[in-house]
Formats: structure tokens, sequence, C-alpha cells
């Protein structure tokens, strides 16, 4: 290759976005290129190992660190996962309320972060000086799109993030087919953001960025937007989107390791099958609820794999399951016949992409519009998370088992999936930018 480029991603620090940014991210690593992570502060010493460069950033004031302690002991995502404990009641409320208790509080922290990096961020392009620059997240990062080189946005929440007035609001889980809620809802969305949007616009223009869209926190690139959503979920006939925007159908990390099945696993009674359970890096948090999941789970003949998230320590295992705090999921879902999910865009698109229905129990921000889609869609069943009855459960599980057509289908989609590739779209389309930009500075 002639010209190498230096690509810098800003993912937003949970591990969904982080992990999908590294699977693209690995992909131009592979053809050469320097990729740069600005990552949250918690990420130290998790990026370099895999050959990108780590220029951190704080998303508020560090904490003050104890003697002989160190910030890579940390969990990565620390921040977002102390935010979701504090904020786990606001989960049990109708979508339409969470608006004002939950929704605006995250934008707001989102915002402060933004806010609090914005110094950091334009020193850390400034000596990286990268030919591209590419944000997950959902609010704007002015230095961002003020550096002079392009701008590429990836959205890795589900694509209802990408308005429309033919689909259904953001956030809120409601059904394509019926609309008498949508008013409602964005009247409610509009009560509730409006202040923090014009607070938010205002400092985004006084950086010298363009101003923000109406009911929008982060710009759309003018020159190429990506998301992360397999066609067979997608809203593309309700919702057409413009030449700048390209499609990811997955976006698989290539950095799990290795995971064999016990061979307990293998050798299980007739009718029996292997189910993943996970709520995800921050809706494991919730143990009560997952620690119920898994003491239904452990009364069927079932063999279970479990993500136990941030607090697996605090967790029993029922003798039926095997488990651990991180669990190579990429490495998992192809050996399972189920997946027990939250929702959050990453395990929803590599349970689709390794062909698996899903059942599915929403916590927060786009889950439930996943939830939703994934019910609608005829590959899984939406759940009540905190209303659900063990029989329920266990009705679901038994149907989504012994339904072959949706099985053969949901296997016919994940092999359509993998040949679609969004690894290498997602980096192709990145490259591109790049060395447009580069060509152009050149000539």
């Amino acid at each position: 290759m002639t010209d190498r480029l230096t690509v810098l991603f800003l993912p937003e620090s949970a591990h969904g976005p982080t992990n999908q940014c590294i699977g693209i991210g690995k992909v131009l690593l592979d053809r050469g290129h320097t990729v740069v992570f600005a990552a949250e502060r918690s990420w130290e010493g998790k990026l370099a190992p895999l050959g990108f460069v780590e220029a951190l950033v704080d998303l508020a004031e560090p904490p003050a660190q104890d003697e002989g302690s160190d910030a890579s002991d940390e969990a990565a995502g620390q921040f977002w996962i102390d935010f979701i404990n504090e904020t786990a009641p606001e989960f049990r409320k109708p979508t339409i309320e969470q608006l004002a208790s939950f929704i605006q509080p995250t934008y707001q922290a989102l915002i402060d972060g933004a806010k609090y990096a914005e110094p950091h961020l334009k020193a850390i392009i400034a000596e990286h000086r990268p030919d591209v620059l590419v944000e997950d997240n959902v609010v704007a990062f002015p230095a961002l799109v003020t550096s002079g080189a392009p701008f590429v946005r990836i959205v890795s929440c589900n694509p209802l993030e990408i308005r429309g007035s033919d689909i259904a609001p953001t956030f809120s889980g409601y059904a394509a087919a019926d609309r008498s809620g949508w008013a409602e809802f964005l009247d409610e969305f509009d009560s509730t953001h409006q202040a923090t949007w014009e607070d938010f616009d205002a400092w985004v223009q006084a950086q010298g960025a363009p101003p923000l869209r109406p009911r929008e926190f982060i710009h759309t690139s003018e020159v190429a937007n990506l998301y992360v959503y397999p066609e067979e979920l997608d809203y593309v006939a309700d919702r057409p989107l413009d030449a700048t925007w390209h499609r990811m159908d997955s976006s698989l990390r290539q950095t799990d390791g290795e995971f064999e099945m016990p061979a307990a696993f293998a050798d299980r009674p007739e009718g029996s099958a292997v189910i993943y359970l996970s709520l995800g890096s921050l809706g494991g948090a919730d143990i009560s609820l997952l620690q119920r999941l898994i003491d239904v789970l452990g009364t069927t003949p079932h063999k279970v794999v479990v993500s136990m998230g941030p607090r697996a320590d605090e967790i029993r295992l029922a003798d039926n399951m095997v488990g651990d705090a991180i669990v190579p999921q990429t490495k998992v879902i192809p050996q399972v016949d189920l997946v027990i999910t939250h929702g959050g865009n990453n395990t929803t698109t590599e349970s689709l992409h390794f062909g698996k229905p899903m059942i599915v129990l929403p916590l927060f921000w786009d889950q439930y519009d996943n939830a939703q889609r994934v019910e609608e869609s005829g590959y899984g069943r939406r759940l009540s998370t905190y209303g659900f009855s063990d029989e329920e459960l266990l009705g679901a599980i038994d149907e989504l088992l012994s339904d072959t057509a949706l099985r053969a289908r949901a296997e016919a989609a994940g092999e359509a999936i993998r040949a679609r590739d969004g690894l290498q779209v997602g980096a192709d389309v990145i490259e591109r930018v790049g060395l447009e930009h580069v060509a152009t500075r050149q000539s």
C-alpha cells in the first residue's frame, strides 16, 4: 500500500460501541493503516495490545488514585457501569416515562463528558493528525468536525436513531404497525429534551461546529455515515436514506478468545438445547434480574452459558450452567441454539449474524427498539423485562426451540449476513474517505 492512513476512532465508552469500532479498526490495521483510539480513560492498557494507538480521554475529572493503585485496574466502561447502577430503578418504567428520568439525564451525562473532553481531544487530533475521524456515539464532539479532515459517523445503536416520519420514535419500543402513541412520545421527548438540546447546540456552535438538527445531538456526516444493522431487521422501506449512508449488516469483533463447550454440554438429554444468556456489560449489573433468569433456567433440561457481568462474584449459577464475568460472545453464539438477551445492538446483530433466534428483555436506550424489531420481524420474542412470569419465559423457550421454520429462516439470514461482510463494508467506506482526502490534499 502506498497510502497509509491514520484513522482516529472515538467510541462511546461502553463495551458495545468500543467493541464494534475494534472490529472495523482491526480490518484497517491489517490493511497497514495506523489506528488511533481516543477512547475513554478506563480502556487504558486494553487497546494497545491489539495493535492500536491509545490516545485516551477523560470524560470527567479523574478520581483521586489511592497510593499503589493503577487506572488500568478500573473496569473498561466503569463510568457507565456506575451510572447504570445508580439509574437501574428507572428501567421498570414505561419508555415514555423514562424520557425524563433516564434518557435526558443520560444525554446530559454524555454532553458533560463531551464538553470536558473537548480541549484534550483537540490536542490529540493536533498530535496525531488523522486523515479521517470516526465517531460512534450519540452526542457531538465538535473537535471531530472542525479538524479539517473528514468526519465519519457510525450508528451502532438501533437505526431508529436516524429519525424519520414513518418509523417509530427512537427509544419508544413502539410497534411499527401502531402509530397511536407516536405523537405523544415525540411531544414528551421535546418537552423533556428541548432545553438540553438548545444549550448543547449553542455550545457546539461556539466551538466552531455546524448547528445541530432539531432533536439531534450529533452531526450527520456530509461525506459518509455507517450504521450497524442486518438488512433482515432494517427499516429501509419506511425510512429511505441518502447516498451518504452505508449499512454494515454486522460488525463482528475479531478479538474474542476461543471458547470450548464443556463435554457435558454435548452429552445432554434428548430434547435439550444450549442457551446463551447475557444482559450485556451494563445490564448485567442488575444482579436481581440476572439471578432470577438463572434460577428459572436452572429448572430446565437445557444447558446454559451465562455472561455474568461486572458483579459476577455475586451470582450463583445452577448445575446446568457455565459462565464468567466476560465470555467470548462471538465464539459462544455459533455453538448455541437460542440467545436470551437484553437487546443491545451488538448482541442483537451478532445473534442474527450467526442465525440464532432470540428472546429479548430490554432494559434501556435502544434495547426496546431492538426487542420490538426482533418480535415484529419474526426472529424471536420480546418479553416484559420485569413483568414476565416463569411460565411465559419457559413457554417462549419451548416455542422458539421447536419452531423449525423459524430456525431455518434464521439460519438462512445468518448465511446472507455473513456473506455481506459488514466489517469489510465499514472499513472500505472509512478507507475510501481517508484516501480521497489525502489525494485532494496532495493535488
